[in-house]
């Protein structure tokens, strides 16, 4: 959900467990999305470059959605309450084939769902938690151009950083990552 109060992108996800310590869902191949249509244009097109035209829309506040379905991936999302990201386990039937930290607004919970905003940086970790690799850097770094995130979520942004980055470094997973 956008600060505007317009929906950005939609996900059906199932409700795994809820508790003090995290908020926990699944997602699998086939369910119903609705993305940014820019968005969906760069994934059925294969040109990530498109997805700048989105971010602009965005800011522009003049975006649509398109109808979608999850592929691929076999998606556990992990979200403790009050931070500003959620570990994901991206699985196929051969088995897991990544972690992902997402950065992204605390959760904000409605009737019928939850809310959350999609802060465009990632951290990708291997399985074995080996490796990382900060994703879409120049994607953040032009929202930021953009007034999309303002300094105060910039800041959050780094603080969860830093934080993810350091339970990685130490082998601690996914465990409590505030």
């Amino acid at each position: 959900m956008h600060r505007t109060g317009r929906v950005w992108s939609e996900q059906a996800l199932r409700v795994i467990a809820d508790s003090g310590e995290a908020l926990v869902t699944a997602c699998v191949p086939g369910a119903e999305t609705r993305w940014p249509a820019l968005y969906a244009k760069a994934h059925s097109d294969g040109d990530r470059s498109v997805r700048r035209e989105a971010f602009e829309a965005l800011a522009a506040g003049e975006w649509e959605l398109a109808d979608g379905r999850w592929q691929e991936t076999e998606l556990l999302l992990w979200k403790p309450p009050a931070t500003w990201f959620s570990i994901n386990a991206f699985s196929t039937p051969t088995g897991l084939r990544k972690w992902y930290v997402n950065l992204e607004h605390p959760t904000c919970r409605r009737a019928d769902g939850f809310d959350t905003f999609d802060l465009t940086a990632d951290l990708v970790v291997d399985p074995d938690l080996s490796a990382l690799t900060w994703k879409d850097e120049d994607e953040y770094a032009h929202v930021r151009r953009l007034g999309i995130i303002t300094d105060t979520e910039h800041q959050a942004v780094d603080v969860a950083r830093t934080r993810a980055a350091r339970r990685v470094a130490t082998g601690d997973g996914t465990g409590e990552l505030r």
